[in-house]
């Protein structure tokens, strides 16, 4: 893929919005506000495409590529983010991401803003960076796949619950399964001996942050890639307890938790597990299978791209792309 040349960004670029109409509260608001703002930048209107339950993403995706979009935004949760991922993979579209879900893991993890302004802000300055992505029987993920634990937490969750209190509900799932029984896994990293362990839950990261803002993995990274194995091996609630607080000190060791790292990981479990992509449950099975496709994705960041404290480039971003947005509500 090929980086956006200088004169790329300093033209206006076609654009296209994948907006998940169920976690948007006022869709009409949202269409004015972003074209009033690429207006005002000097873009042109955008192609609108609304996600469906049968399609939440990829087909829309597709169509907007096809219609000649170069920048999409991508107005969600991390399900719709992970869908639009799948068809923007390994082309020269950037991906501009609109939080609008309950973990939001990508743009936590990004240093992306969650306020609207500084979304459209990130896109129009066209900061760029070249995620990794992994693979798990063709499909694409960019946070992180995990077997075990982690998903039934997700199943637990209740899409009431998060509405209502955002994130600490998965929490609230997490405590049904705290007690459940291990599974007996073989781990295999790229060509090494496999391990076995009798763990709760394997992660297989892209990134180290969880929901709330934990970081579990403060060694991955987005784009070195690498993917990041970490094995969770608590048994009672006295081991759940010293992990958790372990974690929430940012300790360097963490008790009941193993960290690989690898470009190709297989874990095999004694029974089916429940097995998820980027908060999103798949199909229960006894195998999880994950490849990485390096630097495979364009992402819109705030300048300057790479920076080593993106939280404050986002806040300033966010600064200028309100100033734009109050600019253009003022006009008559």
């Amino acid at each position: 893929m090929n980086s956006p040349s200088s004169s790329d960004v300093e033209r206006p670029a076609r654009s296209a919005v994948v907006v998940n109409p169920a976690k948007v509260a006022d869709i009409g608001r949202l269409r004015r506000t972003v074209e009033k703002a690429l207006s005002a930048a000097g873009w042109p209107a955008p192609m609108w495409f609304e996600t469906t339950v049968a399609d939440p993403g990829g087909g829309q995706t597709r169509r907007a590529i096809e219609a000649g979009a170069e920048v999409v935004f991508v107005c969600g949760g991390d399900g719709t983010v992970m869908s639009c991922v799948s068809e923007l993979v390994g082309t020269d579209v950037a991906m501009a991401v609109l939080p609008q879900g309950t973990g939001n893991l990508l743009a936590a993890n990004l240093g992306l803003s969650n306020d609207l302004a500084a979304g459209i802000q990130v896109a129009i300055e066209r900061g760029h960076r070249q995620l990794d992505v992994g693979v798990v029987d063709g499909r694409y993920f960019v946070v992180m796949a995990g077997m075990g634990f982690d998903a039934e937490m997700l199943a637990a969750t209740s899409e009431t619950t998060k509405a209502r209190i955002g994130w600490p509900a998965y929490v609230m799932g997490a405590l049904r399964h705290l007690r459940d029984r291990p599974m007996r896994v073989s781990i295999r990293v790229d060509d090494a001996a496999p391990v076995h362990r009798r763990a709760r839950t394997v992660l297989v990261a892209n990134v180290g942050r969880l929901q709330g803002g934990v970081r579990l993995l403060p060694d991955a990274e987005p784009d070195d890639g690498w993917l990041d194995v970490a094995v969770l091996t608590p048994r009672t609630l006295g081991h759940w307890a010293s992990l958790g607080w372990a974690v929430l000190r940012r300790r360097r060791r963490v008790p009941r938790l193993e960290v690989f790292r690898g470009r190709r990981v297989e874990i095999t479990s004694n029974r089916p597990q429940p097995r998820e992509l980027d908060g999103d449950l798949i199909d229960p099975g006894r195998t999880l299978r994950v490849d990485i496709r390096p630097r495979a994705l364009w992402l819109c960041v705030p300048q300057p791209a790479g920076a080593p404290d993106l939280a404050v480039d986002a806040g300033a971003a966010a600064e200028r792309g309100r100033e734009l947005i109050d600019g253009v509500e003022e006009r008559p």
